[in-house]
């Protein structure tokens, strides 16, 4: 039987000293080249804040960057073009989309594969399309129809696993070819280098919050887990400076529970949240060194927090699918249980994900996204 609704952790392994370096801005210099690039929008949320006890709540709004509407697109984006580049041998000049094309044409025809519950897939999807090559995406059984159809229409071949979103990973593992590139954001043995590019594609977020939030930066910073890329990427600019919150379903609470035993552990399916960005039973291994020594507090939700938290965040006018609402459902059942002394700060939350499932969204918030 699973335990009681929520589980909170304070992390046993938080360092004072966190030994990761803080990335560079290169990746954030990447991005404002390509079309559409605007920094996404920071909304405050008073009342909400007035009703948690919180000195201020601030929400980074995702839902909308790139034309996709999730976060992934910063980290997929990067890892592409620095695995497309290490294959070249040197980076050319080139000023939008179109010049890189050209430029990565040597290449010749290339497959990116991609495992996923939505929205990384998509983003890969999306940039194999914006630089003429093919993609193939693997979904575990059970991802909506409407994220499949998402992902089909950036032209991707999809292929459903019979299986968990770990038994679709694997099956990406197996598809890598000269001719065939996996572009994961979650890594394993031997596969380390490109979720480590993915991890250095969000800090395109953080400075965009640094400017943003210039005059009362946050005290208190809450993000979804998943594997643990954003998370890991979040340390590398938070934490030193503020408590990191990162939140995840009971259904597949690999960051807690790696957490409670000291090293990474494999949360068995099924894993089946309405959170499904966040189903993962395993945490990255090179996102897992960060995570552990910068995260602070560990929360495990159900569906029904990340419910309440899509109709809180409509009140607040961002439309938010049901992982992209998981760091605020995280902060809520944070703050009534009085976790590390969350009440009277200045939180920032990040909302990784626009209405991905329209139906879905309809079902539970009331009203169309």
């Amino acid at each position: 039987m699973r335990p009681a609704v929520p589980e909170i952790l304070v992390n046993p392994g938080r360092r004072r000293e966190v030994s990761v370096a803080r990335p560079d801005l290169e990746s954030a210099q990447f991005h404002r080249r390509f079309p559409g690039y605007a920094p996404t929008r920071v909304v405050d949320a008073p009342g909400l804040a007035a009703e948690l006890d919180v000195a201020g709540l601030s929400v980074k709004d995702e839902s909308h960057r790139l034309g996709l509407p999730s976060f992934k697109i910063l980290g997929a984006s990067w890892a592409v073009y620095r695995l497309l580049i290490d294959r070249l041998g040197h980076e050319p000049p080139w000023r939008d989309i179109d010049d890189l094309r050209h430029a990565l044409a040597p290449l010749g025809p290339l497959t990116l594969v991609a495992a996923t519950d939505g929205n990384h897939g998509r983003a890969v999807a999306h940039m194999a399309r914006l630089l003429g090559y093919e993609s193939r995406i693997l979904v575990p059984a059970g991802t909506a129809s409407a994220r499949i159809d998402a992902i089909a229409g950036e032209g991707a071949s999809v292929t459903i696993v019979d299986g968990t979103y770990d038994d679709a990973v694997r099956a990406s593992a197996a598809l890598e070819a000269d001719d065939m590139l996996v572009v994961s954001d979650t890594s394993w043995e031997g596969y380390t280098e490109v979720p480590r590019t993915v991890i250095e594609g969000y800090a395109t977020i953080f400075a965009e919050i640094d400017e943003q939030l210039a005059a009362a930066p946050p005290e208190v910073v809450v993000v979804p887990m998943g594997v643990g890329a954003l998370a890991a990427a979040t340390v590398h600019h938070f934490a030193s400076r503020a408590t990191i919150v990162v939140v995840e379903p009971r259904s597949a609470a690999c960051g807690l529970r790696s957490a409670a035993a000291g090293h990474p552990v494999a949360v068995p399916g099924p894993h089946d949240s309405i959170m499904a960005g966040l189903n993962c039973g395993m945490v990255s291994i090179i996102a897992w060194p960060a995570v552990s020594a910068g995260v602070d507090v560990f929360v495990a939700v159900d569906d029904t927090a990340a419910e309440q938290a899509m109709r809180d965040l409509a009140t607040i006018g961002v439309v938010a699918g049901e992982t992209g609402a998981a760091a605020l459902a995280g902060l809520r059942v944070a703050v009534v249980a009085g976790a590390s002394g969350l009440r009277g700060r200045r939180i920032l939350v990040l909302c990784t994900e626009g209405a991905t499932d329209p139906l879905a969204y309809l079902r539970i918030v009331g009203h169309e996204p």
